[in-house]
């Protein structure tokens, strides 16, 4: 199961603008390329640097340590297979962009 969770007013986020954002501890950089979210983990799957000051040259996101190259559709590295930083579902409701995220499982 998953939880919705706001994390930018569709106004605030414009088309071809970024928002670092925490979710449950977690550092996650939102994109809005032509008007659709995007949002992954903040921290490069090669070394973990910061993703939020990546250069993006359309829908591909270049990671600022050491130059790879991530697919925001789909979180793949499109030089090394099996790298990919996690991805999360966006959706647009009620004028709020909404990161969709597991929910903590119970422990018993």
């Amino acid at each position: 199961m998953s939880r919705r969770i706001p994390i930018a007013p569709v106004g605030e986020l414009s088309p071809g603008q970024r928002k670092l954002v925490f979710v449950d501890g977690r550092s996650v950089v939102v994109f809005n390329i032509d008007g659709k979210a995007f949002a992954v983990d903040n921290s490069c799957p090669h070394n973990g640097a910061s993703l939020a000051s990546g250069q993006l040259e359309g829908h591909v996101l270049r990671c600022p340590a050491h130059g790879m190259r991530f697919d925001l559709r789909d979180g793949l590295e499109r030089e090394v297979s099996g790298l990919c930083p996690k991805k999360f579902p966006v959706q647009e409701h009620d004028g709020q962009f909404v990161m969709c995220v597991d929910a903590p499982s119970a422990t018993t």
